[in-house]
């Protein structure tokens, strides 16, 4: 579709807006591009240059490179058709399933085999630049502009999850090598418009050659953020012909941005897959200061399997990186997303993670710090204490607004002067004694220590800002029934809970209990999906 629209461009006088065919069939191709940059002395990673043929070969390259190895589709993007392979065993199974996810999904199996670099930073490199003929990356005057870098390092499944500029790892000899790279491989591969060349960065501060987007890629705002610049407007600019506007010593860093990838996606499962449905309620923090949401869904959209399960992207900005973070940390907790499930609970974590503050962060990040999954947030004896008396004091607000009623009654009914009640509340095994007194503001009482917890309680709101011994949080109840089950977003986290009064639970005990439905014959899919095959018949021996 790209390739045509130059056809048109050329019968029509239509202008496309990114680069020419060439760049982009160049920089598509990983054996290609990889070949390119060699050419234009980028660093590149250790690895076969040419298309791998079979399995047996895929071997013989994997040994003579070393392992462990990175089997790649040529025409891959987005983390498909990658796979590790640490043996011989693994490198012919990482073949088959590469060429077979790169044929279904670009349809082209072509592979190829690089060292795999272990423990990689994840850095990208903007870059800016007119062609005007045999100029690339560069107008009339040959101006030429690399516009900092992005660090990409927290992913799942090669995928970015969060990304931030600058990054907390380079110094600017080493960011100023890479960007000189980066112009170098682009006027190499007479490339104009706005593009991102991607390296790995080793815990030496060695720079590898990854690949190059010849786009506007997802993560760009940050980008804008601190250089101050509108990439799309210089995108426009240079299709009319206009040289770029500015030097490289005018390309400031100011600030920090940080942006965060939000997903339909189930984070419990495998770090993130795909949850589809209709979004019920929808609601964006922009009233959170310096936030930016690029978003293409409302409420009452769907989210289906045909397309990614991206719901926006967030950016945060700040003066430090500390700034951006705490308003990231703000904003995700003012975000309202319900009727699909969403990754809000696992970038919460992430970004409050001692590693993920410190700067400490790979590829590996998420499977390092998670290695047995991610379980959501796990409550100090503080924040246990403050989600209980939070929940109380909801339930406690409920029961009093039931108890009003709207103009003038026409039989006088006497004021309930109750101002205390005990209760017990349930949070995942353990059952808590709560209690709770009203005198204009909520005391309640957990583990024998008392808590003020005060809040306007406007219980028809999504969002609840609620103020606990000083200290403020913002919560989401989503659901409620009439047995006392809560769940309330905590902390970015949903938390079950049941609230019974003390009579209540006192008798629960004698309530026949659900019985848990046999799974024992059922298989489920634990994403949404198209059944492409059935490969066994009754009668086969599984």
């Amino acid at each position: 579709k790209v390739i045509s629209l130059f056809s048109l461009q050329a019968s029509e006088g239509v202008t496309f807006i990114g680069p020419d065919t060439h760049a982009i069939q160049a920089m598509g191709d990983k054996i290609e591009s990889k070949l390119l940059a060699k050419n234009a002395k980028v660093n590149t990673i250790p690895g076969f240059d040419g298309v791998v043929k079979d399995a047996d070969e895929a071997v013989r390259i994997a040994r003579e490179i070393g392992y462990p190895v990175m089997i790649k589709a040529s025409a891959g993007g987005g983390g498909k058709g990658m796979r590790i392979a640490w043996d011989d065993e693994e490198t012919r199974e990482g073949f088959r399933f590469s060429s077979q996810e790169a044929a279904s999904s670009f349809g082209d199996d072509r592979l190829l085999i690089e060292k795999f670099i272990d423990n990689p930073r994840h850095i990208e490199i903007q870059v800016c630049i007119i062609i005007i003929y045999y100029l690339v990356l560069a107008d009339k005057h040959g101006n030429a502009l690399w516009l900092n870098e992005r660090e990409c390092s927290i992913q799942r499944r090669n995928q970015k999850v969060v990304e931030e500029a600058p990054s907390t790892f380079l110094d600017p000899e080493t960011r100023r090598a890479m960007g000189e790279q980066a112009v170098a491989l682009a006027k190499a591969v007479k490339y104009s418009s706005a593009g991102t060349v991607e390296f790995l960065v080793d815990s030496s501060k060695n720079f590898y050659f990854l690949e190059m987007n010849t786009r506007l890629q997802v993560e760009h705002p940050v980008t804008e953020c601190i250089t101050g610049l509108d990439l799309v407007q210089e995108m426009i600019r240079v299709a009319k012909g206009y040289p770029l506007r500015h030097k490289q010593a005018d390309i400031p860093i100011n600030g920090w941005a940080v942006e965060c990838r939000v997903y339909a996606e189930d984070p419990y499962k495998s770090f993130g897959l795909p949850s589809i449905g209709k979004l019920s309620q929808y609601q964006e923090p922009l009233h959170v200061p310096s936030v930016r949401i690029d978003s293409g869904i409302q409420q009452g959209s769907d989210i289906s399997i045909y397309y990614d399960p991206m719901i926006s992207k967030l950016i945060t900005y700040g003066s430090n990186r500390a700034e951006a973070l705490k308003r990231m940390e703000e904003a995700l907790d003012n975000y309202v997303i319900r009727g699909v499930a969403h990754n809000i609970s696992l970038l919460r974590e992430v970004i409050i993670h001692p590693r993920f503050v410190q700067g400490d962060i790979s590829t590996k990040f998420l499977p390092e710090v998670y290695p047995d999954g991610f379980k959501g947030h796990k409550l100090t004896d503080l924040e246990r204490r403050e989600l209980l008396a939070t929940a109380a004091s909801l339930y406690v607000a409920e029961q009093l607004r039931s108890q009003q009623f709207l103009g003038t009654p026409r039989i006088p009914i006497a004021k309930s002067k109750r101002s205390s009640w005990e209760l017990s509340v349930r949070l995942g095994d353990g059952i808590y004694p709560v209690a709770v007194s009203k005198d204009g503001l909520f005391s309640v009482e957990v583990d024998g220590m008392k808590l003020n917890v005060t809040s306007e309680w406007n219980l028809a709101s999504p969002l609840l800002s609620v103020t606990i011994d000083g200290t403020q949080r913002t919560i989401q109840r989503l659901s409620r029934n009439a047995s006392g089950e809560t769940s309330i977003q905590f902390l970015g986290t949903v938390y079950k809970l049941q609230i019974l009064t003390k009579v209540a639970a006192e008798l629960s005990k004698y309530m026949p209990e659900k019985a848990a439905e046999d799974t024992s014959s059922i298989l489920r899919s634990p994403m949404p999906g198209a059944v492409v095959a059935v490969s066994v018949k009754p009668g086969d021996m599984v």
